[in-house]
């Protein structure tokens, strides 16, 4: 009967029952290193089940496993991910419809949870995200987000970070990528825009007419001040120049008074015959009295 092994028929033969049964093991003990050996990628780690359970984590280098028992059955890549941008509509705390434009980088530092406990991870991120982005948003006016938008983004990795924990894997960065608003709410704050910058230069004028005023004000106050310091110099001169003639009476009595009353009188007189062309000039009788006797006086006096 033709078994079909007529060409290794006489092989076998000549090798011997032996010889199968080291070529057996041999086999045995290269697929033994070929299942048993596991060399792990420097952005790799292996997730090892045993009879479908958790068994080990491979990390980068060269592992041993237990072959037929155990098996590679997950292999995560460790490196930094980024989900593709997504954008959400919130709305603030002032009621303003908001569309945020965000961006998130994670990596697995812990492939047993990840692998165990969630099946989509980037679907899980993105939603976490988009939640965590309108509840934080919702907290805060419209101005704040504008403003505030490096606080808002550190609140957003906390919040991001604490909620994939369980997960093992890390947030790197939330980004905020943009926060547009609708074409109703842009005319509003234009508007809103252009009347605050009219008011600001109503407001500047009246404090330059305000400071106009002031000045004009303190100038009059001034020229007040100077008038009535010339006024008050002026009667001091007059006081002094008083005192000095009562000062002189006093000393010499009425007879010095009476010779300068004369010597005015002379004074006068002679300025008014000083005068060019012709001048007819009457004179009261008792001023000519006065005058002689003003005479006598300074002739007695020299």
């Amino acid at each position: 009967m033709d078994t079909g092994l007529g060409g290794l028929g006489p092989l076998i033969d000549g090798v011997g029952g032996s010889g199968v049964v080291t070529l057996l093991v041999a086999a045995f003990i290269i697929l033994c290193i070929f299942l048993g050996v596991r060399i792990v990628p420097q952005s790799e780690k292996f997730v090892v089940e045993r009879f479908g359970r958790l068994k080990s984590v491979l990390g980068p280098g060269i592992n041993l496993i237990v072959p037929f028992l155990d098996k590679v059955a997950h292999k995560v890549s460790i490196l930094e991910r980024q989900l593709p941008n997504a954008e959400q509509d919130a709305i603030t705390r002032d009621n303003v419809l908001v569309r945020v434009e965000t961006s998130v980088f994670y990596r697995i530092l812990e492939p047993e949870k990840t692998v165990y406990r969630i099946r989509d991870v980037d679907g899980a991120i993105a939603t976490t995200v988009a939640g965590i982005v309108r509840a934080e948003i919702g907290r805060m006016e419209l101005d704040e987000v504008q403003s505030n938008r490096t606080q808002l983004i550190s609140q957003i990795q906390t919040s991001v970070r604490d909620a994939v924990d369980d997960w093992g894997i890390q947030v790197t960065r939330a980004e905020i990528l943009d926060v547009n608003l609708d074409q109703a709410t842009r005319d509003a704050m234009m508007q809103q825009l252009n009347a605050e910058r009219a008011r600001r230069a109503q407001v500047m004028e009246a404090e330059g007419k305000k400071r106009a005023v002031e000045l004009a004000a303190d100038a009059e106050l001034y020229a007040a001040e100077q008038t009535a310091k010339a006024r008050r110099i002026q009667a001091d001169a007059e006081g002094y120049a008083t005192s000095v003639v009562a000062k002189a009476i006093a000393d010499n009595g009425l007879e010095a008074a009476q010779y300068q009353v004369a010597l005015k009188q002379v004074e006068a007189l002679n300025a008014l015959g000083a005068g060019h062309g012709n001048h007819t000039i009457v004179v009261p009788a008792q001023a000519l009295e006065a005058f002689g006797d003003a005479f006598r006086m300074l002739k007695g006096r020299s």
